[in-house]
């Protein structure tokens, strides 16, 4: 049991078949995905910025580190090998044969509008996902591509699904995007970052409007510090997850 299920805080569970389990990849926490570039990646790039304060990668922006920790990943289940198509629509997917289920399925193109734009030629596909989300009540679960992951070779698409109620499982549509050269995607690699959201947590108002003076010279000020401070916004303004 982890810490937050034993201080009775509100815990996701992810459910699978028994003759599934110890057999596939696990949903984690979403920090365990972050990707190989970023964990490589210096602080510092060993040149000033045009403030002349040391010059920094994105490995020291918080709010980037912050988005790989938001919620959990579910992982690819087995090994797939896309590609050998002569166009999209023809893309070959393979799998091993001693997979427990097929771990890819197709949509009608239909189903996007195609072959109106923007999905002309594409196929929708869909991840099959072995793992049912049960989440305490009152919570939705929001699904979505894996965040600042650019070098996947898919898009699943976002959805909203109140998993409070929904009692099983929820496969991701997504598109190919890696083009008709063969590529091999092996079990465990992130295919969705879901997060869990308390409904009536959600900010339903809006205002949009003229900054006061007060406003102007606040916002001013936090400008400057950001520019011409080092580590600001770790030292003041970032909150801990």
């Amino acid at each position: 049991m982890n810490d937050s299920a034993a201080r009775d805080d509100p815990a996701i569970e992810f459910l699978c078949d028994p003759e599934l389990e110890g057999t596939i990849p696990v949903p984690q926490p979403a920090v365990r995905f972050a990707p190989e570039w970023f964990k490589r990646l210096d602080r510092e790039m060993g040149i000033p910025d045009a403030q002349g304060m040391p010059g920094l990668t994105v490995k020291a922006c918080l709010p980037v580190t912050d988005a790989f920790s938001l919620g959990f990943v579910i992982p690819l289940p087995y090994d797939l090998t896309f590609g050998g198509g002569d166009q999209p629509v023809n893309l070959d997917i393979r799998w091993p044969d001693d997979c427990a289920f097929r771990p890819i399925e197709q949509h009608h193109p239909g189903q996007l509008g195609a072959p109106h734009p923007p999905f002309a030629g594409i196929v929708p596909l869909k991840f099959v996902n072995p793992w049912r989300i049960k989440v305490p009540e009152g919570y939705s679960v929001l699904f979505q591509p894996v965040l600042n992951r650019p070098e996947l070779p898919f898009y699943c698409f976002s959805g909203l699904v109140d998993c409070d109620r929904f009692a099983t499982t929820i496969n991701f549509p997504f598109i190919w995007t890696g083009g008709l050269q063969e590529f091999r995607l092996e079990a465990g690699t992130p295919i969705v970052q879901l997060i869990p959201i308390k409904r009536d947590t959600l900010i339903k108002g809006h205002i949009a409007r003229a900054s006061s003076e007060e406003e102007l010279h606040e916002q001013e000020t936090a400008r400057h510090r950001k520019y011409n401070e080092e580590s600001t916004y770790r030292k003041e303004w970032r909150v801990k997850k």
